[in-house]
């Protein structure tokens, strides 16, 4: 789990880029002593040089997606063009990814102000806005428009960025300060980049007609010509990527089929794993069957009375931290869109105890973009927690708490989706490939060999269940570990109010003002079971439980011990009228207590696809989970950077 970002560039992004304003209101940036656009020429730049030199909207007419690459994001404005042009097409594909490369970003508010110039991209740059926090190194997916716009900000070196992610797109905006101010844009090495990320056909335009930018576009590939310029200047350039040799799109050679279209798939598990993939699907077109064993969605781990999302922290800033901050982006978006704020989730921020001189913030975080997402905890916060001013502890500004069966049942309301419960599926079987389904059908069959449903694909969602159904059918198991977890809770009366007003994690959490029938409850927890798979709990499993949520209780919040002190000391584990009550279920994590998440074998299972071992995280990972997998199912860029996404995926396995 060793560090990925660039730790040059991360000591470097102390803060957000630093804009001068000229008296005529145009931005102007020190760093490369030039104009990031005209005030006058700004929009039809964006118009007349980007969109329609790429020929859009006529050539993104009746596709499924359409994909952009920029090169210099600055102040977002050819992305508010693009995405105000999609929002008015009837024509308009299903799905937009706008990828775009930037080293230095400017703040929220200067982008803002940018837009500010521009009335009828407000709304637009309002949202923009929203959403243009913790732009550490590396790759940020912000969702818009439901979901069907995506913006994929990468922060970094525009060549480095790009020779490290695997993308292919249909138009290249090629933008940025001019090639005399910031000449490593505009170089070789970083224009076999950009082709390197094309198809053959890819349009291409820029505003820079500079011999050395034709010279190198050409001996990339490209078809180039000059075409009358927006004014003042007199020409610019397009261009079409279709060189003389059979471009490689790839560095490694493809491992599954790209479907032509979305088809019909089944989710077998109806947690937050299988909820997330399901709607992420359906979003992208596809007809989803959801089966579960159970009367209602979220039947197993996922129906814990509440749960925490927050991002992870460590000094190297390892994959674990970058996965889980995507994580919670994700789960963010996700939330803010489908739940009622206070009653299903509460955004509220997570306090996390640390150990002793172990913060967990990598150096010069706190003067960086990292500050959005987390910190030192100040002393008015250990105060309302009742911890003493010197404990150890960091505060999680993007971080909260949510009714996980309330998530998923939203999430299987989207359209596309149909909820088939009670379906309990023994194994699985596939049809040979014929013209029309080059993959074959995949059949669910219960315990009769009996069809439950069939489709073009197939995700396991079903925790530590799918080595069960992958043994059955043949298929290769996952190295999965089982991990039961008991939670306590209890209602609260008029003397909890009293415990912290947000939540508190550590070795165990607290988690207290949730919204339940006839009143709030509290919850402590959980334990952590490795290789233990039983349920119900005994009488007494459920009295060691609770004694050793109580332990850690007492250790994580001492002032606010003594306010449940009763309520544990009169647990009962026969009896729903106690003070405490317990919730359990088993959990799934791999060995390397990362995400699984891929096709369980291109080569031999084709349509066969895997999304499992959420671990003690699943509110942090299952939404970015279920957007990578469509991702890889459609050949769409993904939502994270490509060396996260293989440590998650199933190749990893095979190592």
């Amino acid at each position: 789990l060793q560090a990925t970002a660039d730790p040059r560039l991360f000591s470097s992004l102390l803060m957000s880029e630093p804009i001068d304003w000229l008296p005529d209101g145009t931005p102007y940036s020190p760093r490369f002593g030039d104009r990031y656009h005209s005030e006058n020429g700004g929009l039809d730049q964006a118009h007349q040089v980007f969109l329609h030199g790429c020929g859009l909207p006529a050539a993104w007419a009746g596709q499924a997606q359409w994909r952009i690459l920029e090169t210099g994001f600055g102040f977002g404005l050819n992305f508010l063009v693009t995405w105000a042009a999609w929002r008015t097409d009837a024509q308009r594909p299903r799905l937009l990814h706008f990828i775009s490369t930037e080293a230095w970003p400017v703040s929220a508010a200067d982008l803002l102000r940018a837009a500010s110039a521009h009335p009828e991209l407000a709304p637009l740059a309002q949202e923009l806005h929203d959403q243009f926090w913790g732009l550490l190194p590396g790759v940020h997916r912000l969702t818009f428009d439901g979901g069907r716009v995506l913006l994929t900000l990468c922060i970094g070196d525009a060549q480095t960025v790009l020779r490290q992610q695997e993308w292919t797109v249909d138009s290249v905006y090629l933008d940025g300060f001019s090639p005399q101010r910031n000449p490593e844009l505009w170089n070789l090495h970083t224009l076999k980049a950009v082709a390197r990320c094309c198809r053959r056909g890819t349009r291409l335009a820029t505003w820079t007609i500079a011999r050395a930018v034709r010279d190198a576009l050409t001996q990339c590939g490209f078809h180039v010509e000059k075409v009358p310029g927006v004014p003042p200047k007199r020409d610019n350039l397009q261009a079409t990527f279709d060189p003389r040799w059979e471009p490689r799109t790839s560095r490694t050679p493809p491992t599954r089929p790209v479907r032509a279209a979305p088809a019909r798939c089944l989710v077998i598990g109806a947690g937050l794993a299988g909820a997330a993939t399901a709607a992420s699907l359906a979003r992208r077109g596809w007809q989803v069957q959801v089966l579960d064993m159970g009367d209602a969605p979220a039947a197993g781990a996922s129906g814990l009375p509440v749960g925490l999302f927050a991002p992870h922290l460590s000094p190297d800033d390892n994959v674990f931290s970058r996965v889980s901050r995507s994580g919670v982006r994700a789960m963010l978006q996700q939330s803010k869109a489908l739940l009622q704020d206070g009653v299903d989730w509460n955004p509220c921020g997570v306090l996390e105890r640390r150990p002793e001189q172990n913060l967990g913030l990598p150096a010069g975080w706190e003067q960086s973009p990292g500050a959005d997402w987390s910190q030192a905890a100040s002393a008015p916060t250990l105060q309302a927690a009742g911890l003493a001013q010197d404990t150890p502890a960091c505060w999680h500004a993007k971080a909260g708490w949510v009714q996980p069966a309330r998530l998923v049942r939203a999430l299987l309301a989207q359209p596309g989706i149909e909820w088939c419960p009670r379906k309990s599926v023994a194994r699985l079987q596939r049809s040979p490939a014929t013209d029309s389904t080059a993959t074959g059908i995949w059949q669910a069959l219960d315990d009769h060999g009996h069809t439950i449903a069939e489709a073009e694909c197939v995700v396991l969602a079903a925790g530590p269940a799918c080595n069960a159904l992958l043994a059955a059918s043949s298929a290769p198991t996952l190295p999965l570990q089982s991990v039961r977890g008991q939670l306590s809770w209890g209602r609260q009366d008029t003397g909890a109010a009293a415990l912290p007003p947000f939540p508190v994690n550590g070795n165990g959490g607290l988690v207290a003002h949730v919204p339940r029938e006839a009143g709030q409850a509290w919850h402590m927890g959980s334990t952590f079971e490795r290789d233990v798979d039983a349920l119900p709990l005994t009488c007494a499993e459920v009295a060691a439980g609770h004694a050793t949520n109580w332990r850690r209780l007492q250790e994580l919040l001492p002032g606010a011990a003594p306010t449940l002190q009763a309520a544990f000391a009169g647990a009962s584990p026969s009896s729903d009228a106690a003070a405490v009550r317990a919730w359990a279920s088993v959990r799934c994590t791999a060995t390397d207590r990362l995400p699984i998440v891929g096709p369980v074998d291109a080569q031999a299972l084709p349509g066969l696809w895997v999304c499992t071992a959420m671990g003690a995280r699943g509110l942090t990972r299952a939404v970015l989970c279920g957007e990578l997998l469509a991702a890889l199912v459609n050949a769409e860029p993904l939502p994270l950077d490509a060396r996260l996404a293989r440590a998650m995926g199933t190749a990893r396995l095979e190592k």
